[in-house]
Order: C-alpha cells, then sequence, then structure tokens
C-alpha cells in the first residue's frame, strides 16, 4: 500500500475548509491513517521545504507555512500519490479543474490550501519528518 503525505495549508485552516477537504479526500476512497493538527514553527518549516532552499519562493513559504495551524495527514492506498495529486489540482488555481481542491477553494499559487507528495521517495521524507511510526494506523 503507497503512502503520501497531504497537509491542508494555513489559508484553508484559517477559512474552515478542512472538513470539506477531508471529505473530498474520503469520497476518493484514499485512506486518512494519521492526521495531526499542528502549528509549524520557522524551523520545521525550512527543514521540511529544505529541497527548495535555493529557490526565490523558500522564504516566503517558509513564512506562509508557519503562520498558522495546518492539518498533517498520511494517506494510504493504490496509487495514492497519484489519486491525491489528481485531486489537489494544479498548483496555480487557475489552471486547476473545477472539481478539485484548488479549483474550488485556492486563491493564488502561493495560498493554494493544500501539499501533497510527489513521488514516493519524497512521501517517504516528508512522513518520517512529520510523524512517527506509531502515529500510523494502518
Amino acid at each position: 500500500m503507497e503512502k503520501s503525505l497531504a497537509i491542508i495549508k494555513p489559508d484553508a485552516v484559517a477559512r474552515n475548509l478542512s472538513g470539506d477537504i477531508i471529505s473530498m479526500i474520503l469520497d476518493r476512497d484514499i485512506q486518512i491513517v494519521a492526521m495531526k493538527m499542528r502549528h509549524l514553527t520557522v524551523e520545521e518549516a525550512k527543514g521540511f521545504y529544505i529541497v527548495h532552499q535555493d529557490r526565490p519562493f523558500y522564504n516566503d513559504l517558509v513564512e506562509f507555512m508557519s503562520s498558522g495551524p495546518v492539518i498533517t495527514m498520511v494517506l494510504a492506498g493504490e496509487n495514492v500519490i497519484q489519486s491525491y495529486r489528481g485531486l489537489m489540482g494544479a498548483t496555480n488555481p487557475k489552471d486547476a479543474e473545477p472539481n478539485t481542491i484548488r479549483g474550488k477553494y485556492a486563491f493564488s499559487i502561493d495560498h493554494n490550501c493544500v501539499h501533497g507528495s510527489d513521488a514516493e521517495d519524497t512521501a517517504q521524507f516528508e512522513i518520517e519528518y512529520l510523524f512517527d511510526n506509531e502515529d500510523l494506523c494502518l
């Protein structure tokens, strides 16, 4: 069974969209095997997004992701990475299909409501960064 990390970002949590987003995930028959609400520190956000440290948007991303509570989840299922990425929609909400999370709820490329792992190795790093093994209900 494949696993992926999903994050409901501060913009969506602040707008009380968490329940709607979680419902969209469950409606796709994706299992949620761990979930935590947390407020990432600046240091945690820096470490999580370390792969982007040389990109011009890195500091803004770290600031945004540590600006308020997020909901972190471990998703599980067959081809869950691809399935969840399809549900998220394009990074730029202007390009996202209307029935996707970003198509329905996101306002901008910077505040796009959700994060999802893009590959199995990324998912493993992200899950291990934010969850302990005993947190997973598999």
